[in-house]
């Protein structure tokens, strides 16, 4: 059975909803949840997460807002948390990992944090039992791939193509998978462009696939109302897990 990993903002289009959009899609075939903190500058996502991410923050989101929600979600589904370094860094590493952990998250996806630099915090994410997830590209070098994944816990996230999350473009993933499960035995998931419609071709090899931006553009429909942005994205959950197995 392969994994479907789903993406959301968190306090988007407020708290409560995400409790209840989070619980929603675990119902729906979502086997781990990406908790989405919002930040100004997101550089890894396309212009759906992005407005999602400062709708999110004008309507007054905070970082506790985050440990609220992850006290409801985190007992019941399998929950990350998806962000920029400085959110992390500005709640102070040492302290919000074991909080982390007590509150039930199990790992972390901080993409603007490259490889070398997340070794820093190696010990403090294997003392806690967390995993900081790790990302491969289609430029990493096979050398660098290596270097990567072997310590990587969880899952890999393999970047479908260069650029931002949301981008329909299609490229040939066998290759890249190849080298890739060459040197782990850890799960890869892809992510980037993976909708309903894509979700069975970028599956072809991998262990699972991740999705935000086609969620989120559910979200950010403003003539449906709560009820049924939570219908969609539970029926768009159980399609993309459908194809994908």
């Amino acid at each position: 059975m392969k994994n479907l990993v789903a993406y959301i903002t968190s306090g988007y289009p407020e708290k409560s909803f995400t409790i209840d959009l989070a619980l929603a899609l675990s119902e729906s075939g979502v086997d781990t949840l990406e908790l989405g903190v919002p930040f100004s500058d997101p550089v890894a996502d396309g212009p759906l997460i992005e407005a999602a991410n400062h709708k999110s923050l004008e309507s007054g989101f905070k970082f506790s807002h985050l440990l609220e929600i992850s006290r409801a979600v985190a007992p019941k589904v399998d929950t990350l948390w998806m962000g920029y370094f400085n959110s992390f860094y500005q709640q102070d590493m040492d302290k919000l990992i074991p909080l982390a952990k007590e509150i039930g998250i199990n790992g972390l996806i901080i993409p603007d944090v490259p490889h070398e630099e997340a070794l820093a915090y190696k010990d403090l994410f294997s003392v806690n039992n967390m995993a900081n997830i790790s990302f491969v590209a289609p430029t990493d070098s096979e050398q660098r791939i290596a270097t990567v994944v072997e310590d990587a816990q969880k899952f890999i996230y393999m970047v479908a193509y260069t650029g931002i999350t949301g981008s329909g473009v299609a490229e040939d993933l066998q290759p890249f998978l190849a080298s890739i499960k060459k040197y782990t035995q850890t799960p890869v998931y892809v992510g980037f462009g993976v909708n309903a419609k894509t979700a069975k071709d970028k599956v072809k090899g991998a262990d699972g696939v991740i999705v935000g931006s086609a969620f989120i553009d559910i979200l950010l429909q403003d003539s449906l109302s709560y009820t049924q942005k939570i219908h969609n994205c539970s029926e768009l959950a159980k399609i993309i897990k459908s194809e994908i197995n």
